[in-house]
């Protein structure tokens, strides 16, 4: 049986390869939303799979906080800030392209950290 917290993080691996073919097409705002989705969908598994709460962006952020504090693992934050700026720019659309990819970079090493400490 497919839990909620296995669809989160099967969703992870679509949504990177989806933001890494926008990013190839040279469309940076749909990159940037994706990879902010696929770090959104991994911190939704970890949290579903330890009962937290996961309904908002104060939510995911205080998840992947304990997280860090659990795995004493500081990057982790880092990271989430990474995914947070590529949502930021699926609005406004100010960063480059290497800005983007770099960023997408981050979020599959966050996504990759998180997806080894699921249940």
């Amino acid at each position: 049986m497919t839990t909620r917290s296995d669809y989160h993080s099967d969703t992870v691996n679509e949504l990177l390869t989806a933001a890494r073919a926008c990013l190839a097409e040279g469309d940076l705002m749909e990159a940037s939303a994706k990879g902010w989705g696929a770090a959104e969908q991994m911190v939704k598994a970890v949290a579903e799979s330890r009962g937290w709460d996961h309904a908002d962006r104060g939510d995911l952020s205080r998840a992947v906080g304990l997280v860090a504090e659990e795995l004493s693992d500081r990057r982790l934050r880092r990271l989430f800030r990474s995914a947070n700026a590529l949502d930021q720019n699926s609005y406004d659309d100010d960063m480059p392209a290497a800005t983007v990819a770099d960023g997408l970079d981050e979020v599959e090493q966050f996504t990759a950290a998180l997806e080894s400490h699921l249940p």
